[in-house]
C-alpha cells in the first residue's frame, strides 16, 4: 500500500536532526549504500532496505530522483521467503529415505537428521523466490515530518530500526499526545500530564 493507492494507511513521525550537509549527495549516497539486497538466488530467509519509489525493483537514487518539491520520496522494501512446512517435511523425508539406502545404515544420528533439515531448507531457499512489501515513504526535510505508508507493526518496527541505522536519525512517532507537548507551555504540559481517562461506561 503506497501513496498512490486509493485507500491508504499512514504512520507520521517527527525527525529528529538533520543530515550532514551537502543534503542531496548525503541522501544518495546513504540510500544507495542501504538499498534492499536481492535474495532470490541466495541462501536468505529475508532482507530489507531502500529501493526507488517509481520502480521498487530497481533501486535508483541518482540525481534528483527521490526528489518532489520540497519532499524527499522513496519506499522502503522487505522481502521474505516463507517456505511451507509441509514442502520442507516432503523433501526432509525423501532425503532420509535416500540416506540410508545410500549408506545402508537402518538408523540415522541426531546429528545427521539435523544436517539434513539444514541442507533441505538451505536447497529450497535458493528456489523459492521472496515475497515483497514495499511501503512509501514521504520526508518533508525542512518541516522535520516523515510519513511512513503503513501501521502494520512489524513494518514500523522494522522500518523505525532501519531509518536510524541508515541516517543516525531517530524518529518519534505523531499521535495526538505527542503533537500536543510541542504546541503546549510548560505550564500546560504539566496540567496535561496529570489527566486521568474518563469512564463514559460503567
Amino acid at each position: 500500500m503506497g501513496i498512490l493507492s486509493s485507500n491508504v494507511s499512514i504512520t507520521r513521525y517527527q525527525v529528529m536532526g538533520q543530515l550532514a550537509e551537502p543534503l542531496m549527495e548525503t541522501l544518495s549516497r546513504l540510500l544507495t549504500q542501504n538499498a534492499i539486497v536481492e535474495i532470490d538466488d541466495e541462501d536468505m530467509d529475508q532482507s530489507a532496505g531502500w529501493t526507488s519509489f517509481e520502480d521498487p525493483f530497481d533501486p535508483n537514487f541518482t540525481g534528483s530522483s527521490f526528489v518532489i518539491g520540497s519532499q524527499f520520496i522513496f519506499s522502503f522494501r522487505m522481502d521474505k521467503k516463507t517456505i511451507p512446512s509441509k514442502v520442507v517435511n516432503k523433501r526432509y523425508r525423501q532425503e532420509m529415505t535416500k540416506r540410508l539406502k545410500e549408506s545402508g545404515k537402518e538408523f540415522l544420528s541426531r546429528n545427521e537428521k539435523k544436517q539434513i533439515k539444514e541442507d533441505v531448507i538451505r536447497e529450497l531457499s535458493l528456489r523459492i523466490p521472496a515475497t515483497p512489501n514495499v511501503y512509501d515513504v514521504l520526508w518533508n526535510y525542512e518541516k522535520y515530518s516523515l510519513w511512513f505508508f503503513s501501521t502494520q507493526k512489524s513494518a514500523n518496527e522494522t522500518f523505525e530500526i532501519f531509518f536510524t541505522k541508515s541516517f543516525k536519525l531517530n524518529l518519534v512517532r505523531r499521535f495526538p499526545y505527542t503533537a500536543a507537548l510541542e504546541l503546549l507551555t510548560d505550564s500546560e504540559k504539566d496540567m496535561l500530564n496529570k489527566l486521568t481517562p474518563s469512564h463514559f461506561m460503567e
